[in-house]
């Protein structure tokens, strides 16, 4: 049953909790809907991308009973990235390309109600860059939203899987594709773009959801105009970015294909009526061809919401010599720093640093490696007062261009795969701590000439990913971090890179997966592990919980895949195929299978 208005509105009361203080500009369905833990209707959970859920049926106590409920084949063998949505008893289950969407009936042991599959063009395949993956599915109002990998945004009639609207974002033959998820706002649908390994110009767009026409549109490079920049108004680290503060940063018109592209994650602040996302590389990955601080790529920026104008924005990566994508998640909590409750947002990017910034004024306060074995910097400039403020404090020895083309780099940590990827971490308001999946990799990096064509890969370097130094040959662990002091509190060593988003909850747990197929459950205190189970497949998919019949369940995708699996995913065999990821995780056929499966936990009769 759909709340009635008096339910709505003390829903969204106690979503306050949740989201961030204000309720004027979130879209009511949406945040009423946030609010019931007993069900997930954005891939983040909230809009603050905790992924924190409030159940405590399931507890450090008794998580260790927990046993498989049922499960369900997704008939498609790739990677398995985000989760199922659960609205009014029923589960939306998506899978990767060809992005086929499942409503499964909880009230009968998920009986398939309606089965939406796409009709796509193939060739959208051979422009995806790191596997064939999709980030899942969003809710709001009745409708279903599926961004598919050749751009086309389709809203489904969350009732009968019947299309209301659809509407094309990006187009493939120009090396534009779609892995990610999308975000409803108000009365918009917030949508990235990829493609930046294809020359890509990265944007994101908002579309009307009631019947998807556009509402706006803002590039990651190029003339302020097109960006929704505003260079008297709009802020890094405090001062005026200035007229053109992309075009002087790129030589000629090369921000024409200057990547950007984000493809990641959102999340929103409703007070401040301000969503907020990261953007990808520049294009190409050789530096040499791009001089200059090719901005706003690897950068996190604040929008409106209503108009998407620019508040602010930080570059992590001026220059990105090494594929340091900057779209991980942007997690947005109220926190005490210095004696005070302030705003705060939290970032843990791929180059190997975890930010904590002001999410109102973009002021820089926290950055700390969070890998140990981090070299292509010694750290980030933090005096306010130096003209460097907020720049990466370069190592020479690890920069990818001083010699020019044609000359592996050797020994540059993390390796471009990151040392976090998209997996997105969580936040438990009970510890004030972020729990984080993370990889450990190095990589030689070889530079080359590449001329841009409309379609085809416009990358410019060859690389090879090894475990980094000190780890015994493992290349991951799972991390608590203190995001206002910067430091880890505790790490648990993995295998292979952590490539699963991680899930608090309030009973004192989290979950994560791993690539050899095992879901986990630790003590959100101490790390201490409480539970696993070995799924059919790796998993590269996001924990999520959910109730039904006043019953916690637990719910995984697993499916070897992703940047980590695309070797094992796509049986490749060139050892450098995948981006340098194929060798780098050869030993994953000896743990796990191809597979597409969601298993689902409970407790014994819910106790």
């Amino acid at each position: 049953m759909r709340p009635n208005v008096t339910a709505k509105c003390l829903a969204a009361l106690v979503a306050v909790l949740i989201a961030g203080p204000g309720l004027a500009y979130a879209n009511d369905d949406v945040l009423a809907r946030i609010a019931d833990p007993a069900g997930q209707v954005i891939q983040t959970l909230d809009y603050a991308n905790t992924r924190y859920s409030r159940f405590d049926q399931i507890t450090a106590g008794n998580v260790g009973k927990m046993q498989v409920a049922w499960t369900f084949s997704t008939g498609v063998l790739r990677g398995h990235e985000g989760s199922p949505l659960v609205v009014d008893g029923v589960m939306y289950v998506h899978t990767p390309f060809p992005n086929i969407v499942y409503a499964l009936d909880l009230d009968h042991d998920g009986r398939i109600l309606w089965k939406y599959e796409p009709k796509q063009d193939r060739d959208v395949a051979s422009i995806m860059c790191c596997d064939l993956v999709n980030r899942g599915l969003a809710y709001a109002e009745g409708m279903v939203f599926l961004n598919q990998a050749d751009t086309t945004i389709v809203a489904m009639d969350a009732k009968t899987g019947s299309v209301r609207w659809s509407v094309k974002n990006g187009d493939p033959k120009k090396g534009e594709s779609n892995t990610a998820t999308v975000m409803p706002v108000k009365d918009k649908l917030i949508v990235g773009i990829a493609g930046a390994e294809f020359g890509a110009r990265g944007h994101i767009t908002a579309y009307n959801i009631k019947d998807g026409t556009l509402a706006w549109r803002a590039y990651s490079t190029g003339p302020d105009a097109d960006m929704l920049l505003d260079p008297s108004t709009t802020t890094e680290l405090g001062k005026p970015v200035g007229a053109d503060s992309s075009l002087k940063s790129w030589e000629g018109e090369q921000w024409k294909i200057g990547g950007g592209a984000p493809w990641g994650w959102f999340a929103y602040d409703l007070t401040l009526n301000l969503i907020y996302y990261g953007s990808a590389n520049p294009s190409t990955w050789n530096p040499t061809q791009r001089p200059g601080d090719n901005k706003w790529s690897n950068a996190i920026l604040a929008r409106d919401a209503e108009t998407g104008v620019a508040r602010w924005v930080y570059q992590m990566t001026p220059h990105d010599q090494w594929d340091y994508d900057g779209v991980n998640e942007m997690i947005l909590t109220d926190q005490i720093v210095d004696g005070r409750m302030r705003p705060l947002l939290t970032h843990f990017d791929r180059n190997g640093f975890a930010y904590t910034l002001d999410r109102v004024t973009g002021e820089l306060l926290v950055a700390a490696k969070f890998d140990a074995s981090v070299n292509w910097a010694s750290g980030i400039d933090l005096d306010k007062t130096s003209p460097s403020y907020g720049r990466p404090i370069l190592d020479p020895k690890y920069g990818t261009e001083a010699e020019g083309e044609d000359v592996t780099y050797s020994g540059i940590c993390p390796a471009a795969i990151g040392a976090k990827n998209q997996q997105p971490a969580a936040y438990s308001p009970a510890t004030s701590l972020f729990y984080v999946p993370t990889s450990s990799l190095c990589m030689d990096y070889e530079p080359f000439h590449v001329d841009y064509a409309a379609g085809q890969p416009y990358v410019g370097a060859t690389l090879t990913m090894y475990p980094a130094p000190g780890g015994d040959g493992r290349t991951g662990s799972f991390i608590a971090w203190d995001n206002v002091k910067g430091r880890i509190v505790w790490a648990l060593p993995e295998r292979f890179s952590v490539w699963s988003g991680a899930l608090a909850t309030k009973g004192g747990v989290v979950f994560y997966g791993t690539l050899e197929g095992y879901l986990k459950a630790v003590d959100a205190v101490t790390g201490k592990e409480l539970y696993r189970f070995k799924t059919p497949s790796g998993i590269v998919g996001n924990v999520m919980t959910y109730a039904h019949g006043g019953r916690q369940y637990v719910a995984i995708l697993s499916g070897i895949g992703g940047w980590a699996g695309i070797g094992l995913a796509a049986g490749l065999s060139d050892p450098n195929a995948g981006s340098g990821a194929k060798d780098a995780y050869a030993a994953l056929d000896q743990y796990t299978a191809l597979g597409g499966q969601l298993t689902v936990f409970a407790l014994p009769d819910g106790r």
